[in-house]
C-alpha cells in the first residue's frame, strides 16, 4: 500500500516538472519589442501631427524632414568637419579626465588627510554648473580647442573621481590585512588591492562621466566655437533650421547611447568576474 502511494505521488509530481515551459522568443525580447513599438508609435504620431497641421514644423520639425536634413549634411560632406572637431575635443577632454580622475580618486579614497584637504574643492566644483565657468574658461583659454577640452574635462573628471574614491573606501579590509601580512607596500596595495576592487565603481564613474562629457561638448561649442556639432546646432537654431538642430541632437544622443552601451558591457563583465570570484 505504501509503495502504491509513493508511485502515485511520483506520477503526480512528474507532469508538473515536465510542464515547465521554456521562455519563447516574445518572452525573452518583450521589453525590446514594447520599447520599439512605443518609439514607432511616437514617430508616426509626430509625423502625422505635422501632416495634419496640428503643429508648426518650423518649431518641431518632423521625422521625414529630419531624415532629409541628415541625408543632405552627410551627402554634401559639411557634417564631417564638425564630427571630427567634436570627436577630437571629446577624446582629449574625456581622456584627460580619466588620467587625472582615477589616480586622484584612489589617493583621496586611501589617504584620509589628502581627502580632508581636497574634498572642499571637489564638492564646490562638482556642485557648480559648468556653464557658469564658461566666461572664465574663455578668458583663460580663448575660443580655440583648449577651452572646449577644459570644459569637457571639468564636466567629466568629478563623476569619475567621486566614484573611484567611493570604490576605494568600500574595499574589503580583510584584503588589506592579508596584503599587509605579506609585507605589501603602498604601491603594491594600490595595484593589487585598491585598483582591482574599485574597478566596478570606476566603470560606473566612466559611464556617468560620458554623459557629462557630451554635455560639455555642446555647451562649449555653443558658447564660443567655429566648428563642431554644438556649433552646427547653434547656427542652425539662430536661422530657424529646426531640422538641422534635430540632426545634431540625434547625433549626440546616438553617440552617447553607443558609448554608454560599450561601457555597460565592460561593467557587466567585471560584475560577472566579481561574482565568480566571490563564489
Amino acid at each position: 500500500m505504501t509503495d502504491l502511494l509513493i508511485k502515485t505521488d511520483t506520477q503526480a509530481v512528474a507532469p508538473r516538472k515536465s510542464a515547465r515551459k521554456i521562455p519563447g522568443h516574445w518572452q525573452r525580447n518583450e521589453s525590446f519589442y514594447l520599447g520599439l513599438f512605443a518609439v514607432i508609435a511616437f514617430l508616426i504620431f509626430w509625423e502625422m501631427s505635422v501632416v495634419w497641421k496640428l503643429v508648426n514644423p518650423l518649431f518641431t520639425s518632423s521625422p521625414v524632414r529630419i531624415i532629409r536634413a541628415g541625408h543632405a549634411v552627410f551627402a554634401d560632406g559639411s557634417i564631417y568637419n564638425d564630427l571630427s572637431v567634436s570627436g577630437i575635443e571629446f577624446a582629449l577632454g574625456y581622456g584627460l579626465a580619466v588620467v587625472i580622475g582615477v589616480p586622484m580618486g584612489i589617493l583621496m579614497g586611501w589617504y584620509k588627510r589628502l581627502n580632508a584637504l581636497c574634498e572642499p574643492f571637489v564638492n564646490a566644483l562638482y556642485a557648480t554648473p559648468r556653464i557658469a565657468l564658461m566666461p572664465l574658461i574663455i578668458i583663460w583659454f580663448g575660443v580655440d580647442l583648449s577651452s572646449k577640452v577644459a570644459i569637457i574635462f571639468l564636466s567629466t573628471v568629478f563623476p569619475i573621481l567621486v566614484n573611484t574614491m567611493t570604490g576605494v573606501r568600500t574595499i574589503d579590509r580583510d584584503f588589506v590585512k592579508v596584503a599587509r601580512s605579506f609585507g605589501a607596500s603602498d604601491g603594491q596595495l594600490f595595484l593589487t588591492v585598491a585598483l582591482p576592487s574599485s574597478v566596478p565603481n570606476l566603470l560606473t564613474g566612466l559611464r556617468l562621466g560620458l554623459g557629462h562629457a557630451l554635455i560639455g561638448i555642446v555647451v562649449g561649442e555653443m558658447y564660443g566655437s567655429s566648428a563642431g556639432i554644438g556649433y552646427m546646432m547653434q547656427t542652425a537654431g539662430a536661422t530657424f533650421q529646426t531640422d538641422r538642430v534635430m540632426v545634431g541632437i540625434i547625433i549626440i544622443a546616438v553617440s552617447g547611447m553607443a558609448l554608454t552601451q560599450v561601457l555597460k558591457m565592460i561593467e557587466d563583465r567585471f560584475e560577472m568576474w566579481r561574482a565568480d570570484s566571490r563564489g
